[in-house]
């Protein structure tokens, strides 16, 4: 790989957050600056009270304000689902739920706006104020030994593996190492995926098993399968989540081909439409009125009704159209012709094309960057990439671009262009483009040691996705079988994790941190855990502000007779020395220590193994086999004493518990 790589991980998610973990990362130094607040905490209109007292004492919980500094903080809430709960106000484990935090100035009233608060959920007593910013700074420099319940920052980051997984890792720091969180488990290998607009839910297509899963990303379980025939393919989720639209049809026949039309919410299939002859691309005009569809061997675009669920007409745009993508500001749709070499405009409102382009033959993909003003046209085949103007519907700039240029990424400032025959990536400044009397200068880094194109099995979705911070990207490597993290401004990635010996054919990022969904209002959602007194410990670093709020959680009344009873757990390993390199499976058998019953369905066990004296550690997840018997699979990655602890949230048993298996791996 060109350039210096870090073993640093991935950054959270917003541009304080990141400078904030990189620049305290250091302990020492965070608690330092935790402990000294400008100001004792406050009750809003409630100035000159005792700020010695406990943070819980007298406190409302939800619905309660604090001023600090002239800055007011509101802290909030609500259940997300159903009126019935939202009415009933009190919360159970288990259950979804938006945390919101309002925060103004105290005399004006005024949204303290552009903010990035962070805030951690975690059962406690009652502590007094002091503990709670020891507590944030704990949560802030991560670490093992001080991870919350409930992170309300994280973000992660999907790997769509060539072994017919998911991969879902945490990146945050912890120990120099990131957290394999889950592995999903398809039916067959995903080909293309989707998320939905709150990111609660994760649509894959199987070709091979004729379906689509569906994955909930809260506790990343497949809970639902639609089977669908005929290959379903590319996945694109209309504007106004309504439908789940799916590509189906094998592109070697001439079959029966098209798309079909999913209820987003009830995943029911409403409509199966035929339209030719695929591989099928697909575009939504911005009012959720139309969707046009490719038909790769036709060399049409066949226009749907959405309200009718009825193809209304057929255009030919030439022999082999291979992308569409539409335009909110021009209100076209521009579809790009390998075989011809053409970029074809239709009015989505008449269905007629209005401009017809002429460049060269190979074109692959048009994306249009941030404002919809100018469309990115690769062409792999020529080692070029074409930028038109839709305003004019004028190709305005080619850019001459090495190693088969395919695929467009954009951030807020730059186009990211991959290429499959290399390891680097090229940028754009979006500055630049449309100006024809500038010139056009590139920056590259390097995304691994390998060409980023060389994968067993290639998908159509994205290799190259934006961070959540605006001004970053994720890269997947297949050959590296590494993603590599990369910030504007740098030479090379400012970090990179593994991908557990797994080809990421597609990176994805699904966010939880707190957005502005309304002038100083910031919300994610987040499930509930174990019942008892929290704490949401709450910190903003301009203006300085930690505070702790509170929340009670009922217990689950179906959960709370089992969790009562203590686990047993019984290791079932026949060789306790391995070698490294090897996978062993590791069994063990999770029983009620009263009545010796297997402890069965709890779909939360991990497992912790760590190498003596704690240098190195990763969690798995484990997978019930039957009759309480938990397994994971475990290579030692060195020679040396491996510890391995279980944990399940759900069935009260504790990483720390005390019934562990040590192991020993040799060369």
């Amino acid at each position: 790989m060109k350039g210096s790589r870090s073993n640093l991980l991935l950054p959270p998610s917003k541009d304080r957050r990141s400078s904030f973990r990189v620049l305290f990362a250091g302990f020492a130094f965070f608690f330092l600056a935790v402990q000294s607040p400008p100001a004792a905490p406050l009750r809003a209109g409630q100035a000159g009270r005792d700020s010695g007292k406990s943070a819980f004492e007298g406190q409302r919980g939800p619905g309660e304000k604090v001023v600090y500094q002239g800055i007011e903080v509101g802290f909030e809430i609500e259940h997300v689902d159903t009126e019935e709960k939202k009415k009933k106000g009190s919360f159970v484990e288990g259950e979804d739920v938006a945390v919101r935090f309002t925060i103004t100035d105290a005399r004006s009233k005024a949204p303290l706006t552009g903010s990035a608060p962070l805030a951690w959920m975690d059962p406690v007593g009652q502590i007094p104020l002091a503990d709670c910013a020891k507590k944030v700074a704990g949560f802030v420099n991560g670490g093992l030994l001080s991870r919350p319940a409930i992170d309300l920052n994280a973000y992660y980051v999907l790997a769509l593996n060539e072994d017919s997984t998911i991969s879902v890792v945490d990146p945050h720091f912890e120990f120099g190492g990131t957290k394999l969180l889950a592995l999903v488990a398809l039916d067959s290998q995903g080909d293309d995926w989707r998320l939905t607009s709150d990111q609660s839910r994760l649509f894959v297509s199987m070709p091979d098993s004729n379906a689509v899963a569906v994955v909930d990303t809260t506790t990343w379980k497949k809970i639902a399968g639609i089977a669908l025939g005929r290959r379903p393919t590319r996945l694109a989720i209309q504007p106004d989540q309504h439908y789940l639209w799916v590509a189906y049809g094998d592109p070697k026949t001439k079959e029966d081909s098209g798309v079909i039309a999913i209820s987003a919410k009830g995943l029911v299939v409403s409509a199966r439409i035929p339209t030719g002859s695929g591989p099928h691309e697909l575009a939504f005009s911005n009012d959720n009125r139309f969707v046009f569809v490719t038909n790769g061997q036709e060399g049409t675009v066949s226009v749907i009704d959405v309200r009718s669920l009825k193809k209304i007409k057929d255009l030919k745009t030439g022999r082999q159209p291979t992308s569409i993508a539409f335009s909110s500001l021009s209100k076209l749709t521009y579809v790009v012709d390998e075989s011809d070499g053409t970029i074809v405009a239709i009015d989505s409102v008449k269905h007629q094309i209005v401009a017809t382009r002429q460049v060269q033959p190979g074109l692959c993909q048009i994306r249009f960057a941030p404002g919809e003003l100018h469309g990115f046209v690769t062409n792999p085949r020529k080692n070029v990439v074409y930028v038109v103007d839709a305003s004019n519907n004028q190709v305005v700039q080619s850019v001459d671009i090495p190693d088969e240029p395919d695929q467009i990424t954009f951030s807020s400032a730059f186009a990211y262009v991959r290429r499959r025959g290399s390891e680097t990536v090229l940028l754009i400044p979006l500055d630049l483009i449309g100006k024809t009397d500038k010139p056009i200068s590139m920056m590259d880094f390097p995304a691994g040691q390998r060409p980023l194109g060389k994968v067993s099995k290639p998908s159509p979705a994205e290799s190259i996705v934006q961070a959540p911070d605006n001004k970053a990207v994720l890269v997947a490597n297949p050959a590296d079988k590494t993603i590599y993290y990369y910030m504007e401004g740098m030479a090379a990635p400012k970090g990179s994790f593994g991908n557990y010996s797994r080809e990421p054919r597609a990176v994805l990022v699904v966010e939880r941190s707190f957005k502005e969904k309304s002038p100083g209002v910031y919300e994610t959602t987040a499930r509930l855990a174990q019942p008892g007194m929290h704490y949401v410990a709450f910190f903003l670093d301009s203006p300085r502000i930690t505070h702790c709020f509170r929340v009670w959680i009922d217990p689950d009344p179906a959960k709370l007779q089992q969790r009562e009873a203590p686990i047993n757990v019984e290791p079932l390993i026949e060789r306790r020395v391995l070698r490294v390199g090897e996978t062993a499976r590791l069994r063990f058998r999770l029983t009620n220590v009263r009545t010796g019953a297997p402890r069965t369905g709890l779909d939360d066990v991990r497992a912790l193994t760590f190498l003596a004296p704690g240098t190195w550690h990763q969690r798995f997840p484990a997978k019930e086999i039957g009759d309480g018997v938990y397994e994971i699979e475990f290579a030692p990655p060195q020679s040396g004493v491996y510890y391995v602890y279980l944990e399940s949230a759900s069935a009260g048993l504790k990483v720390n518990n005390p019934q562990y298996v040590v192991l020993e791996a040799t060369n």
